[in-house]
């Protein structure tokens, strides 16, 4: 890995949570690594009133708190890289006094053109402030790139986030914007790639003769924390489905890359997206379950339900637990399931793509003819991180009687190697211009479209259930009829990634 070029570094929010947990932990991280140009600043914007040295002492306060490298011997160099501006960024006149002082700054750190704005806002800024910025002439590459960083969600329904995208187009180029989502940051969700493509016994088999369906689950332990207002406005299908979810069903179901550069990786996932079938309004019902947490005792503590938490509408019908079938219709996944889903307040924290591959045609070692389960392949995102092969083999003693064993790797037993959190991985690929893990505005639009139906069902129909599902269980049982076949289920994971099963000890 290697230095990028030199560059100013703006954060819009600053005085925010993200700017201090994640962001500018990472930014250090990058620069004890020696991998932030030898030019560089931060610049914190937001309303509230700092000085360059107020901010700057809170932002050494973030770093010992959220610290994601345990070196912290270059604090102080590093804080001498950052400043603040206080300013509105409604207020489009207000940009001249941040245009000069990126001037200053480029001349005092002998800095060119070449900067970055991250949107660590509140979504509603998301067109205003890229417009201001084009206003006063900060879009320009006339000397040096200009980059902006969006964070979730990219639009609310299909219109608004149409309506972003025109209105960013109005004023930047596709190749300037970079859409984050923090899970394809995760050291293995790229890994993905790797282990489809670079290993002859996977990918010949990855396709509808060999696959009998995928699951992609992304679970939460926790519930809406301090976060209610904004989630009961937004709930599990946007939150979470619409960007992250969709994303690693990209990867995971993409034909192989000509080459590995970000545009050759992207234009196959946008493929993917643009062969989801579309599942029709009166269908939703049968191939989308939604639930809500409801109030349960986990290990003898009270769990308050979904609709006693702070600023929740007490009759909210805005759903925490989201699972949908639905199918790719193309020449390598033709008739096969995905299934996919999300909650809140399930038993474990954990993100896994499992593939379970069809089973024999002959069941020779079940004593019923029924086989019990498929070989599984299961790719462990968070946490535990690693791989996990689930294949039968013989009982010692006498007769046939067949156990399924587990053959892992996991990403710890690589000690010597550290693992880069996400927002680092992503803020780097940003600096370098490398857009391979942003989504591009088509692959937000696809997605938003496909979900459409499904969003406006639950909106409007009223027949379609919203079931509750007690606290620090795998929600609704109604989601597991979702599951095509005999004897087939979800994968039950634990928080260890070679354990599973409903009741086992999380």
């Amino acid at each position: 890995m290697t230095k990028s070029e030199d560059h100013v570094f703006v954060i819009f929010g600053a005085s925010g949570d993200l700017t201090k947990r994640m962001i500018v932990p990472a930014l250090y991280s990058l620069y004890s690594q020696k991998l932030l140009p030898d030019n560089f600043a931060l610049l914190g914007v937001s309303r509230t009133e700092y000085s360059d040295v107020s901010f700057r002492e809170k932002m050494k306060e973030a770093l010992n708190e959220y610290k994601v490298i345990d070196d912290l011997s270059q604090t102080d160099e590093f804080i001498k890289k950052i400043f603040y501006l206080p300013l509105n960024p409604q207020n489009s006149a207000e940009f001249d006094l941040l245009g000069k002082k990126l001037n200053s700054l480029r001349t005092e750190n002998n800095i060119a053109g070449n900067t970055i704005f991250y949107l660590s806002t509140p979504p509603n800024l998301y067109p205003i402030i890229p417009k201001n910025l084009a206003a006063s002439g900060m879009n320009k590459q006339n000397d040096g790139w200009k980059r902006l960083i969006i964070e979730k969600p990219f639009g609310y329904d299909f219109d608004s986030a149409e309506k972003l995208k025109n209105g960013l187009m109005e004023s930047w180029n596709e190749e300037q914007i970079y859409r984050i989502d923090h899970y394809l940051g995760k050291e293995t969700v790229q890994n993905l790639l790797v282990t489809r493509f670079s290993n002859g016994i996977f990918e010949p088999l990855w396709n509808r003769n060999f696959i009998h369906h995928v699951e992609v689950t992304a679970a939460e332990s926790i519930g809406v924390e301090e976060r209610g207002g904004y989630y009961d406005s937004s709930g599990a299908l946007r939150d979470m489905v619409q960007n992250h979810l969709l994303q690693m069903v990209g990867l995971t179901a993409m034909e192989p890359p000509s080459s590995l550069d970000p545009l050759s990786i992207r234009n196959e996932i946008l493929k993917v997206f643009q062969s989801f079938r579309t599942i029709q309004y009166e269908d939703v019902k049968n191939n989308a379950i939604r639930g809500q947490y409801t109030a349960s005792k986990i290990k003898g503590e009270s769990i308050t339900g979904y609709r006693e938490e702070k600023d929740v509408n007490s009759n909210s019908t805005t759903e925490t637990f989201a699972a949908i079938k639905f199918f790719i219709d193309n020449w390598r996944w033709g008739g096969i399931p995905f299934y996919i889903r999300t909650g809140k307040r399930l038993p474990t924290r954990v993100t896994e793509i499992v593939i379970s591959f069809k089973p024999t045609p002959h069941f020779l070692f079940s004593k019923d003819g029924n086989q019990n389960s498929c070989n599984q392949l299961v790719l462990r995102i968070q946490p535990d991180e690693g791989i996990l092969l689930k294949f039968g083999m013989k009982i010692p003693g006498t007769g046939f009687d067949v156990q399924t064993v587990n053959m892992d790797f996991h990403y710890s037993s690589l000690s010597v190697k550290r693992i880069p959190p996400a927002y680092e991985r992503l803020l780097y690929d940003a600096m370098k211009g490398d857009s391979t893990l942003f989504a591009r505005s088509e692959e937000v639009m696809d997605a938003w479209k496909f979900l459409m139906p499904v969003i406006d069902a639950w909106k409007n129909d009223k027949s379609i259930p919203l079931h509750g599902y007690p606290a620090g269980t795998w929600g609704p049982e109604k989601a597991d009829d979702l599951i095509e076949g005999q004897n087939m289920t979800w994968r039950y994971p634990c928080k260890n990634l070679s354990d599973d099963g409903i009741y086992c000890e999380l």
